[in-house]
Order: C-alpha cells, then structure tokens, then sequence
C-alpha cells in the first residue's frame, strides 16, 4: 500500500477533505538530474492538495490522517488512463492508414479518434470499478482534541 500523512480540514457528510502537502525527495536520491519528479516538485513548489476519501476511522477536522491506495489499484488506473488511450492510437492510425491506401491525414484522423475513444473507454471503466482506485483512510495518527491539552 502507497500510503501518505495528511491533515482533515474538512468534513462532508460521511467523507472527510485530507490536505497533503507535496513533498521530494530529490535532496537524498542520487537520480536527481535525470528524474521528472524533480521538476514536478519544483512547479508545485510545495502546494498543498486536498483530496475528497470516505471517512472509514471516524476521523474529525485537525486530526492528522494516513492516506493510502493499494499498489495494484494505482497500477490498474495508470494502464486505464495511459495504455489504454495510447494503444487504442496507436491501432486506430494503421488501421486509418491501411483503409485509406496510405493517406497521412486519414492516419493522424484514425490516431484522434482512437485517443479520443481510449479516453472514453477508460472514464467508462473508472466509474464502472470506481471505487478501487480511490485511496481511503487508514488511520488516525494523532487526534486533534490531544493538542488542546
């Protein structure tokens, strides 16, 4: 499980708004000039997210929380958002090509149109098995109402 420390500031019925805030870890890894996430942590510079989960621990506004989403869910969604639109693409413009004689436009129509399907297909998919890729809480870390005393 991919879990994450962030802060409830919020409560909305049985679900809770957790704030995180972005952290790197580029100071300490060694592939820090060859790495994306370096430059994603510099464009956030530092940001908090908020992120809408169920409140499965009962937690309340100030309470420090664990966020966490099962690695094989994260998994799933990034081949439902990445691989499947690109495939999809991929396909599309051969096929666009070979029924065409060998047209570029009708290859570059047919990679559109299947980009554009795989998108659809995926949102399908997400909302059809939706919740197993929403991360939820784990536990509380520390109550709120410990620090007021």
């Amino acid at each position: 499980m991919i879990t994450e420390i962030g802060k409830v500031v919020a409560l909305k019925g049985d679900r809770v708004w957790v704030q995180t805030i972005r952290t790197s870890a580029c100071q300490s890894c060694a592939a820090r000039n060859g790495c994306g996430q370096k430059v994603l942590a510099a464009a956030s510079g530092g940001r908090a997210n908020q992120i809408l989960v169920a409140n499965s621990v009962d937690a309340r506004v100030g309470d420090e929380v664990t966020i966490g989403i099962d690695e094989q869910a994260l998994l799933g969604a990034s081949l439902l958002v990445y691989a499947v639109p690109l495939i999809l693409m991929v396909v599309a413009s051969i096929l666009g090509h070979q029924w065409s004689g060998g047209h570029d436009g009708a290859a570059m129509l047919g990679a559109v149109l299947g980009l554009s399907a795989g998108f659809y297909a995926g949102r399908k998919f997400q909302r059809a098995g939706g919740k197993d890729y929403e991360p939820r809480l784990v536990r509380v870390n520390r109550v709120a109402s410990e620090n007021c005393l």
